[in-house]
């Protein structure tokens, strides 16, 4: 909106407002302002949560030190949309159909895990829509924005379903429709669980997915240079440079909610924030053909998701028996006594350096 404003109607008339022009300028501010909006409505969505009595619902078969979370305000994942999306409409350009698809996972994903946080609060119980309920929901949206995708030109260099492999230039296979449409459908939704599994600890997936969205900022900003993406063997795609305003507003907005969801936590995200993150981490790195980078980047969300399958998979295996004494596998070091805080560090660390690892797969090629 405000690139519409005052870079291409007022500049005319004040000639430093070009700068609205610039990608960097506007992803910058869009930062800064979603960081601001989430600190600042914070403390007044804490109390209107509380007023509601939405408060967070503990399996009474968890673990104990997780009792005392039992009424904390929950659906907190209101606030990070909001934050995120009043900074993405006054910062991003609304003509880029590649932020349109990635708004719409965004508020797609984070209004089924709505559904879900409400069904818990009414019911008063830690579970809310059904397994297939929320699976139905999550590959319907998917599909559509798989569709969406495959048909996208854009003025890129390769075809609109083409997947790009890391580490390796030039290989850029090409699938049917159909199978990018199912190839997306998993991306998203598995993108989606995987963080929602992830938010079990305060601060942990919500400082995780600011990782993952600020290198999803630079990747898409180098896709869109025509220069920077010929030196780094890249796919050029001028129009993934307003996923970078898109991710940067994700990041201040995530960034704010961390401010009232460190550890004690004041507010929890529920699954409306987790779902929507996850579905927009998703589309994004799809949009920017990245989305097999995603499982390095996202690292910890992999391995989040994948203990809790190997539980499931051995309890059933056995008869029983457990492989981790809790899943997802952050759980499993707190029953083993590690304090939450120092889980959540370390977990912090280890996703600063996949971001690191997959930065670097710009240059190994």
């Amino acid at each position: 909106m405000l690139h519409y404003l005052l870079a291409e109607r007022l500049q005319e008339y004040f000639s430093p407002l070009r700068m609205f022009q610039a990608i960097t300028f506007r992803a910058i501010y869009a930062t800064v302002m979603a960081f601001l909006t989430s600190v600042l409505l914070g403390p007044w969505m804490i109390r209107k949560l509380q007023e509601l009595r939405f408060g967070q619902q503990v399996r009474p078969e968890g673990l104990e030190s997780h009792l005392s979370k039992q009424g904390t305000p929950t659906m907190g994942g209101l606030l990070i949309v909001a934050a995120w999306l009043i900074s993405t409409v006054l910062w991003a350009r609304f003509d880029n159909p590649l932020v349109w698809s990635a708004v719409f996972a965004t508020l797609w994903f984070g209004t089924i895990g709505f559904l879900d946080d409400w069904t818990k609060i009414r019911q008063k119980r830690s579970l809310g829509l059904t397994a297939r309920q929320k699976i139905a929901l999550q590959v319907v949206g998917a599909a559509g924005i798989g569709y969406y995708l495959s048909t996208y030109a854009g003025g890129q260099t390769l075809s609109a379903t083409a997947l790009v492999f890391p580490f390796l230039k030039g290989v850029h296979p090409v699938l049917p429709v159909w199978a990018y449409v199912a190839f997306v459908v998993i991306v998203i939704v598995g993108s989606a669980n995987a963080v929602n599994l992830t938010d079990g600890q305060d601060g942990l997936a919500i400082t995780c997915v600011s990782f993952v969205a600020g290198t999803l900022a630079v990747l898409a900003y180098v896709t869109s240079h025509a220069i920077a993406a010929e030196y780094l063997g890249i796919p050029h795609m001028p129009n993934t440079g307003e996923l970078t305003v898109f991710c940067t507003a994700l990041v201040g907005a995530g960034l704010g909610f961390l401010w009232w969801n460190a550890y004690p936590a004041d507010m929890i995200m529920g699954d409306t924030g987790s779902m929507a993150l996850g579905g927009a981490i998703g589309a994004v790195a799809l949009a920017i053909k990245q989305e097999l980078l995603l499982p390095i980047l996202g690292g910890i969300f992999v391995v989040e998701a994948i203990s809790v399958m190997l539980q499931v998979w051995h309890y059933r295996r056995t008869g029983g028996e457990r492989l981790f004494r809790m899943a997802p596998i952050h759980h499993h070091f707190e029953k083993g006594g590690m304090p939450e805080p120092k889980i959540t560090v370390r977990f912090w660390i280890v996703a600063a350096i996949l971001m690191l690892v997959a930065i670097s797969t710009l240059k190994v090629r």
